[in-house]
């Protein structure tokens, strides 16, 4: 990332903090990218294998909306999605 050469102390202050904030964003979109795709893998394993991937990605995606990684509505359609999937699978 290029960046302008900040001049003022809280200019510097505020790029650091954004590097900082950006690689936590990035980290907790991964996390909700891969627990999804793990989910989505299991849809034809066994019940318990289900519930124990399905709680995860959830816990993954109300933590990337509360960080506000994703919106509200992006997390509900997610969830939704995920559970059709599966019911689907069975």
């Amino acid at each position: 990332m290029v960046h302008a050469m900040a001049i003022i102390k809280s200019a510097k202050k505020a790029i650091r903090s954004a590097a900082r904030k950006r690689v936590m964003n990035l980290r907790r979109k991964r996390a909700l990218h891969d627990t999804v795709k793990n989910a989505r893998a299991l849809r034809s394993a066994d019940r318990a294998a289900q519930d124990a991937a399905v709680r995860e990605a959830y816990q993954a995606i109300d933590k990337a909306l509360k960080r506000g990684v994703i919106k509200k509505n992006t997390a509900a359609r997610k969830k939704s999605r995920l559970i059709k999937l599966l019911k689907k699978g069975k």
